[in-house]
């Protein structure tokens, strides 16, 4: 994302990957405005007043609309907002929705100005801004999974398998290396050559399958781990226990899922942290808080969040804006969407 120029109570930014429309569908809210260049059909091909002609020509014009609701699934390129037309040279008060995707520049005002958690979130995505995709490849001797890592959360690409195969057909040596190789094969077609991997699992197929992968021209930047376990859990173990920092270590899932580990961590021994609204809100209250993990839309949503959030930085504290699109911020979710790590234990 890059940051065109400030403009009365907001900002224009250039939207440059898919993870920056995630940014933007936290910072857009209904009532705030959201400008970009659409088109509209020309009133003036109507056969009857106020119609328009199917065929008529649509024209291009710069489109504010005040917004009343955004639709964006993560790892999707296209961000849409519906809402009426504030400002155009055409039809204001009609309906219109906006599809943003990489490339657009928007402008967005909100009646305020732009809000501390906004401006925080602006920022970290500018910091972002060039870092791509990783993926996690769990490589065990009969199930192989293929992972996607953006910025604020992780996708299932695709999965092989032997399992259910038959036991005996299973432990043949043949039948597993020509799964192994039919798996590298595809996995060499998923993932573009400038995408590092992080090739891990419990056992030495691993190692075999990131040798195939090489031997059939992968380019990758590649990071093999051993992990304690395989499936879904591997990939989960490599981000919390940050063995692969070289790949991961930048990206704000990765912070957030050892800040959501260590806040569990200190709940199973009753160490500095609080959970529970009244318990952080307290907390807050004491100065006693040190990291502030919050779901994104949660904070824009209860006015007590931001003000506490608001208070946490006034205190030297950090605040987190967490997404709920991976394990750990469904965890998160689960406990309220809300966790401070302290700076010391409360009674």
């Amino acid at each position: 994302m890059q940051q065109v120029k400030h403009i009365e109570q907001g900002v224009r930014l250039r939207i440059q990957h898919e993870d920056d429309l995630w940014t933007l569908a936290q910072l857009i809210r209904p009532g705030c405005r959201v400008g970009m260049s659409g088109f509209r059909r020309d009133a003036s091909t109507g056969t009857q007043e106020g119609g328009r002609a199917k065929a008529a020509d649509r024209k291009p014009m710069w489109i504010v609309l005040e917004a009343e609701s955004c639709e964006f699934q993560q790892f999707t390129d296209n961000l849409r907002v519906h809402g009426i037309i504030a400002e155009a040279p055409q039809d204001k008060g009609s309906h219109h929705t906006h599809a943003i995707a990489p490339r657009d520049e928007v402008e967005i005002a909100w009646a305020d100005g732009l809000a501390e958690m906004d401006r925080s979130l602006i920022a970290e995505a500018l910091e972002d801004s060039g870092r791509g995709h990783a993926a996690i490849i769990v490589v065990e001797s009969d199930e192989i999974l293929l992972f996607e890592v953006a910025q604020h959360g992780m996708r299932d690409i695709s999965q092989f398998t032997l399992r259910g195969g038959g036991k005996r057909e299973a432990k043949s040596t043949e039948v597993r290396n020509a799964f192994l190789a039919g798996a590298a094969r595809e996995t060499a077609l998923v993932f573009a050559d400038d995408m590092p991997l992080v090739i891990c699992g419990p056992g030495m197929a691993r190692e075999q399958f990131g040798t195939l992968l090489k031997g059939l021209g992968a380019k990758n930047r590649t990071l093999n781990l051993a992990t304690s376990i395989g499936g879904r859990a591997a990939a989960n173990e490599v981000i919390r226990e940050g063995a692969a920092d070289a790949i991961l270590g930048e990206f704000a899932m990765a912070k957030q899922v050892r800040l959501i580990e260590e806040a569990l961590a200190r709940i199973s021994t009753n160490g500095a942290v609080a959970y529970g609204r009244e318990a952080i809100l307290g907390a807050v209250e004491q100065g006693a808080v040190e990291s502030l993990l919050i779901e994104a839309g949660l904070l824009r949503s209860d006015t007590a969040w931001s003000e506490a959030a608001s208070a946490v930085r006034a205190g030297g504290g950090e605040v987190v804006q967490a997404s709920q699109d991976h394990d750990a911020g469904e965890q998160l979710m689960g406990l309220g969407g809300v966790l401070a790590l302290l700076r010391w234990a409360l009674e």
